[in-house]
C-alpha cells in the first residue's frame, strides 16, 4: 500500500514539475507559495511545526498559524523550484542569487585545503552546494535519501547532474565515501540541522536535541577548518548567500564542544530569517 501512495505522491509532482516549468520560475515559485501555504498541512502539519517553535522558545512577531503557514509555503517554493535548478546552474537564472564570500570561495580553491562546509535547510538549500561546486572547489555533499523510492530516483538525478556530481548517501558507506573524498583533498558539504539517532543530545536553543558529530570527527581527524554558510530568501524570488572565512576550530576541543559551537552558529542562522528555517525536523525528540 505504501508503494501505491508512493507512485501516486511521485505522478502528482512529476505533474507540477511541468506545470512550473510551464509557466516559468517566478509564477512557479509563486504558485508553489500558494499550494504549499494551503494545501501543504495535508503533508507537513502545521501543528509539528508549532510545538518545534514552542520547544524552541524563539520569539515571533507574529501569530504561530501565520508563521506555520509561511513555513510550508516555503516548502512549496522549494518544491516549485526544483525543475529551474538546471536553468541556476548554466547561469540562466544567475541574476536572482548573490554570493556574499565570493573571495572566501576563491581562497579555498586556491588553498588547496579541504574544508567542512556546514549549514542547515533554508530555502531553496540546493543551490548552496551548487554555487560551491561552481566556483571551482572539489566537493562533495553528504544527503539524506527520500523515502519515496520513486521520487528519490528523481532527485538523485537532479543533484547529481545539476547540484553536485559527488554525492554520499548517508549510513556507514557513505563514511567510508567521506574518508576517500578527504584523502583526495575534496571538501565536504554538509547539513547540520536534522534530527540523527547516531548522534549526541546536547543544547539546542536552550534545550537537549540529537546532534550529529559527524562534521566535528572530520575537523579533528583531518585538521580542517568550518566554513559556515547560509542562504537566505529576498524579495520573494531572489537569494542572497553568505559564505563566512575558514575557521580554524580544532585546537585541542573534543567532538561535544566542537558540536556545540556548530549548534550555536546554527541558531544564529535561523534567528536571521525563523520562518525560512524547515521546522519539521524535530530535534528535540527524545
Amino acid at each position: 500500500m505504501k508503494k501505491v501512495i508512493y507512485f501516486l505522491e511521485f505522478v502528482l509532482v512529476k505533474f507540477f514539475f511541468i506545470i512550473f516549468k510551464i509557466i516559468g520560475y517566478r509564477s512557479a515559485s509563486s504558485l508553489g507559495f500558494f499550494i504549499g501555504s494551503r494545501f501543504g498541512n495535508i503533508f507537513r502539519t502545521k501543528k509539528s511545526i508549532i510545538n518545534n517553535l514552542e520547544k524552541s522558545k524563539i520569539l515571533i512577531k507574529y501569530d504561530k498559524n501565520e508563521f506555520a503557514q509561511n513555513v510550508l509555503g516555503n516548502y512549496g517554493r522549494i518544491l516549485a523550484e526544483y525543475p529551474f535548478l538546471k536553468d541556476f546552474r548554466y547561469n540562466k537564472l544567475e541574476k536572482y542569487i548573490e554570493v556574499d564570500g565570493k573571495e572566501n570561495l576563491e581562497k579555498i580553491k586556491n588553498g588547496k585545503k579541504p574544508v567542512v562546509f556546514i549549514s542547515g535547510h533554508f530555502n531553496n538549500f540546493e543551490l548552496m552546494a551548487m554555487q560551491i561546486e561552481k566556483s571551482g572547489i572539489n566537493l562533495a555533499t553528504i544527503y539524506r535519501p527520500l523515502n519515496n523510492v520513486f521520487l528519490n530516483k528523481n532527485m538523485e538525478h537532479i543533484r547529481t547532474n545539476y547540484i553536485c556530481k559527488n554525492q554520499i548517501k548517508k549510513g556507514r558507506s557513505g563514511t567510508r565515501q567521506i574518508l576517500e573524498n578527504l584523502k583526495k583533498s575534496n571538501s565536504i558539504a554538509l547539513m547540520i540541522d536534522q534530527r540523527v539517532t547516531e548522534g549526541i543530545r546536547i543544547n539546542f536553543f536552550g534545550d537537549l536535541a540529537s546532534t550529529t558529530t559527524i562534521p566535528a570527527q572530520i575537523i579533528k581527524k583531518y585538521n580542517c577548518d568550518l566554513v559556515p554558510i547560509y542562504i537566505e530568501r529576498t524579495m520573494k524570488h531572489y537569494f542572497k548567500m553568505y559564505v563566512s572565512q575558514p575557521i580554524d576550530i580544532n585546537s585541542g576541543k573534543s567532538n561535544e564542544e566542537i558540536s556545540i559551537h556548530l549548534n550555536k552558529i546554527l541558531e544564529k542562522m535561523i534567528l536571521k530569517n525563523p520562518d525560512q528555517w524547515i521546522w519539521t525536523h524535530d530535534r528535540w525528540r527524545k
